[in-house]
């Protein structure tokens, strides 16, 4: 489908769903969101859903500002995934001694790495970036240092709800990695301080709703969020890398006999924030539940625990602000998800993948997500499938 237009609002809603769909809170929070006196133009993606302050599934195009709540609380959460040179035939019937390995290796959860990860020791890892990153520790707020140890020793961790770490088999028969995860607490921690900070300065106050509080341009507050959210998002990356390479690790001892090799990997945030040129203007474009889908660009859109991913290459539609949705969306609350669905209902719908089964992760539930193929014929004119991957290894947290 092509867009449609939400009517009534000051700024352009485009939205790559039919708006029937879409819960009436999602609706009022984009409403709300369109009120901002900064905002140029917002784009609704097909897995948009209800979120704090804006939806999930959202890409606001601020001048000027940018709003904390909007780029949500896991800045820098995103994907990453890398085709290995291993087919379907190259792997074992039971899957379970492979799980544990990953987990096994990839903290999930609330754990985290007793010491934290060396990357000098892992493959193909550039060291020199990573020593500036941590040199600019010192510099993010002053609230949140005390959380240094802790961050090195999550850096390479899952964390839990959604993020996973994945073994999938592509339509062509190749094996590939998957990990879906963000700036585990200590991106939390930076983005409930800078909330905070926004919601009581004398220009929010009149609005409609103070989660959409927001910092402006050319004030200490905005350059001390800015230079936060960039380490917090570079934060993320890393994490992936890092645990891509562990991953990799377990993979290349498992199938030593195979010797896998692993092309480049596809990486793609879809919590952040971005500085980039519409219309002739300078805009601070958030996505929240969002991948950019710039022509030509890689991204990665999942479903759920049940029911595969896609591999997918942008078109450039600067009408999405260049923009895909991040998956398949959560069509029922976590809390509506388990009092609907058993453990009978999560074996029955992640069958013949290797995975958690029991009620911590009955809210994960394919069926608490909608459809994945709707959501990817939705934005057609937004990205062209490349590859449609089906997990055979889920590991949550």
């Amino acid at each position: 489908m092509s867009y449609v237009e939400m009517p009534g609002a000051k700024v352009p809603i485009r939205m790559w769903t039919d708006p029937a769909s879409v819960e009436d809170v999602a609706l009022q929070q984009l409403r709300n969101v369109a009120t901002l006196p900064w905002i140029k133009g917002l784009a609704v993606m097909p897995d948009v859903h209800y979120g704090k302050g804006a939806t999930v599934g959202s890409v606001i195009a601020m001048q000027g500002a940018v709003c904390p709540a909007a780029v949500g609380v896991d800045i820098g959460c995103g994907m990453s995934a890398v085709k290995t040179s291993l087919t379907a035939n190259d792997l074992p019937g039971d899957l379970s001694r492979l799980r544990s390995k990953v987990e096994e290796a990839i903290p999930v959860g609330f754990s985290m790495h007793g010491d934290p990860v060396n990357p000098a020791r892992l493959h193909g890892f550039s060291m020199a970036p990573w020593e500036d990153f941590w040199g600019r520790f010192d510099g993010i707020a002053e609230a949140v240092k005390f959380r240094r140890e802790r961050a090195g020793k999550q850096m390479g961790t899952l964390g839990g709800g959604n993020h996973f770490a994945e073994v999938n088999i592509c339509d062509s028969g190749s094996v590939w990695l998957m990990l879906h995860s963000g700036s585990r607490n200590i991106g939390k921690e930076l983005a409930e301080y800078h909330i905070g900070v926004a919601q009581k300065l004398p220009h929010n106050q009149g609005l409609i709703d103070r989660d959409l509080a927001v910092f402006v341009a050319d004030t200490p507050q905005m350059a001390a969020y800015r230079d936060d959210l960039f380490w917090a998002q570079e934060y993320a990356k890393y994490n992936r890398t890092i645990m891509m390479a562990l991953f990799k690790n377990v993979i290349r001892k498992e199938f030593k006999k195979a010797k896998p090799t692993f092309e480049p990997e596809v990486s793609c945030h879809h919590n952040y924030v971005n500085v980039e040129r519409y219309d002739g203007m300078d805009l601070l474009v958030t996505r929240k539940g969002a991948i950019s889908a710039r022509a030509g660009e890689y991204g990665i859109i999942p479903g759920s625990m049940g029911t595969g991913s896609y591999i997918v290459k942008g078109l450039g539609n600067p009408l999405s602000f260049n923009s895909a949705s991040h998956g398949a969306g959560r069509r029922m609350s976590r809390n509506a998800a388990k009092r609907r669905f058993s453990t009978k209902d999560l074996e029955e719908q992640t069958r013949g993948v290797e995975c958690r089964k029991d009620s911590g992760v009955v809210d994960e539930i394919p069926g608490a997500y909608k459809p994945i193929e709707q959501v990817i014929d939705q934005q057609r004119d937004l990205v062209e499938v490349v590859a449609k991957l089906k997990q055979v290894v889920c590991v949550k947290g």
